[in-house]
């Protein structure tokens, strides 16, 4: 069964099936992402998180209520294979340190940073970057209602609002954190294929 549009051209078609991206962070952003890259033909994605699922997640994230209590890593990985039981998956449920990216995004197209921890965020994406990586991250989702934009910041692309919601403010919910993700999604497609996406700083 294939998943390309039969126009894709071979090419395209090729570069997303060997395509290999790190994904960290497995939450309302990551899984999405984790999904969409599945959906889109790329052919290995490795996935890290130590977090396990909550019910309180359920509201913004792809899982199911059988999922609660369980490793994050552990259930998307096992959605990805009920989508595409032929890609690879590698499954990493700890905590990534900064030093321990390059390891982990060895022979990767893109890393996609999609923690929620800001000190921990700017040290993997610094990490990455450093280390020659391609590096789509998110900054200050949050909120309804207001634009998201994509920025290129050399091999760093940040989605988002880039601003930390008011206290009182309404919580990140399902489609602001699934259209970013979308554009996160969206960025990495596009260095697989030869199409940049974003703007310039």
């Amino acid at each position: 069964m294939s998943w390309m549009p039969p126009d894709l051209p071979s090419a395209a078609r090729a570069r997303l099936e060997a395509a290999r991206v790190l994904v960290v962070g497995l939450g309302g952003l990551g899984a999405h992402v984790a999904l969409l890259l599945a959906r889109s033909g790329v052919g290995h994605l490795v996935l890290a998180d130590a977090d396990r699922v909550e019910a309180a997640n359920l509201s913004r994230q792809p899982y199911f209520p059988e999922h609660v209590g369980r490793l994050k890593a552990v259930a998307l990985g096992e959605l990805l294979q009920r989508i595409r039981p032929q890609m690879g998956v590698t499954l990493v449920p700890q905590f990534v340190a900064p030093d321990a990216l390059p390891r982990l995004a060895a022979g990767c197209t893109a890393v996609v940073e999609a923690v929620d921890d800001a000190a921990t965020k700017a040290a993997l994406v610094e990490a990455a970057v450093a280390a020659g990586f391609r590096v789509v991250s998110a900054s200050g989702i949050g909120g309804v209602g207001a634009g998201l934009a994509v920025r290129r910041l050399g091999r760093l692309v940040v989605v988002g609002d880039e601003c930390t919601p008011c206290a009182g403010a309404t919580p990140p919910l399902a489609p602001r954190v699934t259209a970013a993700a979308a554009l996160q999604a969206d960025v990495v497609v596009g260095w697989i294929v030869g199409n940049d996406s974003g703007t310039e700083d």
